[in-house]
């Protein structure tokens, strides 16, 4: 997916983004939080564990991402590796994206997001794809962007808890 002129330009806040790692839990920890409170969620102390574990996990499908920026975590991405049905390739659900909201249109999720295009390049994965609320229009904007536009699929949810 190639970078669009104009999501070039808005790109002013530098960032690097880069696996997470175990050093990074105290930078994480308020950014998943930050993320869990937007949408209105509360994670058990012990869910939060056991996600930072999987991240860590080599062996686990689930990964992680941090946006840096003049040595301050300032955006994360959680993403799941799976397989798929229709294709011997694996495919990459990129299921939490969220930037502090200091950063907010500067450049972050646009980077996580271009980041993780690359890896999916580079590993020849299927695809890479994610969902938001209807109601969430500055996500909507830059997922507008990256990938021209929502697909026509409607999701069903059968909650279990």
């Amino acid at each position: 997916m190639p970078m669009k002129q104009e999501m070039v330009e808005q790109m002013v806040l530098p960032v690097t983004v880069r696996a997470l790692e175990g050093a990074d839990h105290e930078g994480w920890l308020p950014l998943w939080q930050a993320y869990c409170a937007f949408y209105k969620v509360t994670v058990p102390e012990a869910v939060t564990h056991t996600l930072w574990s999987r991240i860590l996990d080599p062996q686990s499908p689930v990964k992680g991402l941090v946006a840096v920026s003049a040595g301050r975590p300032v955006g994360l991405c959680h993403y799941v590796l799976h397989p798929h049905t229709w294709s011997d390739r694996t495919l990459c659900y990129l299921e939490d994206l969220f930037t502090d909201a200091t950063c907010r249109g500067q450049g972050v999720g646009y980077a996580l997001i271009g980041h993780l295009r690359d890896l999916a390049q580079a590993q020849g994965w299927h695809r890479v794809y994610w969902h938001t609320e209807t109601s969430n229009h500055t996500a909507r904007r830059l997922y507008d962007h990256v990938a021209g536009g929502a697909d026509p699929f409607v999701r069903y949810t059968l909650d279990l808890a």
